[in-house]
Parts: C-alpha cells; structure tokens; sequence
C-alpha cells in the first residue's frame, strides 16, 4: 500500500556552552550545554508508492549554515523517516549524530539532542554519553525569553573550518589559553542551567555574556563581524547580551533586549544594515513523525 510520511524537526538556539558537546573537549571534562528548541523546523517527506519506490524531499523554515543546528535537525528528520515507529526520540538522535560522523563531522551532539527532544534542555556530555535535564519555566518566563531574545539574520557568512581545526590543535596540546576559553564556555553553560532553572534574568544575561567572553578568547574571528554593531547597541543601552548561534560559523546572532520598548528601534536599526528579524516561539514537541496510507 503507498504510503506518506511526514517529520517535522525544530532547530535550536544555543544560549550557552557550545563547543563542549565536542568530543575531544567532553572525552577530559563534561560539557555543558543549554538550548531551546524553536518554531523554526526542517520537514522530510517520504512518499511510496505502490510498486516500493520512494521519492524523499526537504524544506526548511531557516536559511542553512546559519548556526541554528539545520544540518542536525534534517538529519534527525532524515533518520525518524526511515526508521521503525517505535523508535525513541535519544536513539533517533544518536543514530543521527553517527551518521553525520560518518561524513566526517567532528562537531557535538547538541543539534541533534534538541531536534529530537524539544523544549529547554540543560545537557551534560561525558565521552560518548549524554544526560538530559529538561528545563520547565513558567509561562511568564517562557514569554520572557521569547520577547526578550532576538534572533537576527545577518546575511553574513563566515564559516571558517580552518579556525576551528586551529582551536583543536591548539587544544589537545595543551595551549593554556584555550582551554581557558572552552572552560568559560563550559562556566556560561553551568550558569545559563542555574538562571534558566531558577528564572534569573540576570543568570540569564551573565550566562550569555560570559560564553561570548570565552568564545573571543578562542579567536575574535568568530564575532568580528557583528562586534561593532551590536557594542554600539550595548553602549546605546538597547541591548544587554548577544552572542552568534552555533560554534560561530553561522550568520543568526542572538540578542537580549535591555526592555520590549526598544523592540522597534533595534529592528529598525539592524535591518538598515542588512540583517532581518527573525520571530521565534519555543517548540515543545521536538520530533513529529506522522504516517498516512495513499
């Protein structure tokens, strides 16, 4: 009998502690991540037909390369659509992560770990193992978050893999000032669980700010090309943290608003430069498979 299935996977924002889900980091002290899953999703369809033969698409509601984890979430699509039903969330996801080890990723597994979960996790890798803290807030906080992060596409791109082999090397020899800097990455995610999990808006902020801290020590690169116009927003008092989403690689930057009154303004005031709003809700589901006969 023909068959459709439809997977619909969220994306994430990292709020802190990137970079720690990698193995070679979390093989000598756990990393620690926090993200939420959002409203913007990869979809796969798999249709087949009566004679077994099989088309499959994609669409996604985001740009790629973008830092919002789109590679992990259309892998985790890609898997739940051709596995059994009866498949876990977490094994989908670590099924996901190794077949993108497979093609030579050497990144974490939080991508995966958020699409296939959905929701505000605080997670915990050591080696090969990860643990899951869901994050519950109230309402009011949950509106907090998404009024107060801003997610803006700046169009800009500026992957370098080269950088990060660089950080890596730089790493499993020992280079102290490296390891400081993935440690403050690893002190913001702490930080980000504690203010998430207590609805500490100021945890919140310091979280985010230490992380873009410890991300410039592992190479100013990474946030140069948002710098100057988003610490003229920080002097102006528009805006209290950000950070670019991903390992840096991308072009989404999340922002914190010093207060919804100044909602406008920085819209008004990034896309004069380029870059676009992106409204965002959080996406509690995680991964939604549905199946119907043709």
């Amino acid at each position: 009998m023909a068959r459709r299935i439809e997977v619909k996977t969220p994306s994430r924002i990292d709020l802190a502690g990137g970079w720690t889900d990698v193995p070679t980091y979390c093989e000598r002290i756990t990393g620690e991540v926090v993200n939420i899953a959002i409203n913007q999703y990869v979809r796969c369809v798999m249709e087949i037909d009566d004679q077994r033969k099989i088309s499959l698409s994609y669409t996604t509601d985001m740009p790629t390369g973008s830092g919002l984890g789109t590679s992990g979430a259309m892998n985790v699509g890609f898997i739940s659509t051709i596995a059994d039903q009866s498949q876990l969330p977490l094994e989908t996801a670590e099924i996901a992560y190794q077949f993108e080890a497979l093609l030579g990723n050497t990144g974490g597994r939080q991508d995966q770990w958020a699409s296939a979960l959905g929701g505000i996790n605080h997670l915990t890798f050591s080696g090969e193992a990860v643990s899951v803290k869901p994050l519950k807030v109230s309402g009011e906080f949950a509106d907090w978050l998404e009024q107060h992060m801003m997610l803006f596409n700046s169009h800009i791109t500026h992957v370098s893999g080269e950088l990060h082999k660089t950080v890596w090397q730089r790493y499993l020899a020992g280079d102290q000032e490296i390891v400081n800097g993935l440690n403050t990455i690893r002190e913001a995610g702490l930080l980000m669980a504690k203010g998430i999990a207590e609805e500490s808006i100021a945890d919140v902020i310091d979280a985010m700010r230490l992380n873009s801290a410890g991300v410039d020590v592992l190479g100013l690169e990474l946030h140069q090309p948002f710098r100057d116009l988003l610490d003229q927003q920080i002097a102006a008092g528009t805006v209290r943290a950000w950070k670019a989403m991903g390992a840096g690689g991308g072009g989404v930057v999340g922002v914190i608003i010093a207060d919804t009154q100044y909602t406008a303004r920085l819209i008004h005031e990034l896309t004069t430069h380029g870059w676009s709003h992106m409204p965002w809700r959080i996406d509690y589901d995680g991964v939604v498979r549905t199946e119907t006969n043709l």
